[in-house]
């Protein structure tokens, strides 16, 4: 599916110079969708969530402007990458896994070609990483994670869940928040995932499903979640 940078969701921008470089992540975001096989935008929508977090934790504007940024550059490491699985039905294979792990290394020093800050680049680079330390690529864990990455892990998987993938379709709203609340804690720091289902409702937390599904299994029995995008 294509869809042009003019489509993608909309956020305040607190510094009008900024303007344009909002203005062309916003376009490479584009292309990151399209790689991933997003039906819809998909860092643009990550962007919004993330803001809204960001300001439910009083985030200064600096920060503000280094997560957004990092929102829209999130899976430049995987276009990079160019990998054929990443667009593939069906799971990944655990060397598959492995080398999709480098997408976060590959998408700091992109994020840094591309012209975004320091700031943005390290969350690029921790955006998977885990509440518990389980995560990559350093294996941080709880504070040593920066609040931005952690606001960031949570926008990311939630977007994704919602929206259809080659390899699943759309959770509905309340089965996403489902699984928020299944690995926080876990995977997400409890905080951020409180604050996410704190917000007011606005479009960007609408689910893309198009039928309501029913209320999802119990997960606690899982020994990792179940696959999500790969940003």
């Amino acid at each position: 599916m294509k869809f042009a940078a003019n489509e993608m969701p909309t956020i305040e921008t607190f510094d009008s110079d900024k303007l344009n470089t909002i203005e062309a992540f916003q376009s490479l975001a584009v292309e990151v969708d399209e790689f991933e096989g997003y039906a819809n935008p998909h860092a643009g929508r990550i962007a919004v969530i993330a803001d809204q977090l960001a300001r439910s934790f009083s985030l200064g504007s600096r920060d503000r402007f280094s997560l957004r940024a990092a929102a829209l550059l999130h899976d430049l490491g995987e276009v990079a990458m160019a990998r054929d699985y990443i667009q593939r039905p069906g799971s990944l294979t655990a060397e598959e896994r492995i080398d999709l792990a480098r997408h976060t290394i590959i998408g700091e020093r992109e994020a840094a070609r591309a012209g975004a800050d320091r700031g943005a680049q390290l969350l690029v680079r921790w955006h998977h990483e885990s509440w518990n330390g389980s995560g990559y690529p350093d294996g941080l864990r709880f504070e040593q994670i920066p609040l931005g990455a952690r606001i960031l892990r949570v926008a990311d998987v939630y977007a994704a869940l919602t929206d259809a993938r080659p390899f699943h379709a759309a959770y509905s709203e309340s089965r996403a928040r489902e699984h928020l609340l299944e690995w926080t804690g876990l995977e997400f720091d409890p905080g951020v995932v409180r604050a996410l289902l704190s917000l007011e409702p606005a479009k960007e937390l609408q689910s893309y499903a198009r039928v309501v599904e029913a209320a999802p299994e119990p997960m606690s029995g899982l020994s990792e979640p179940p696959a999500v995008a790969g940003g």
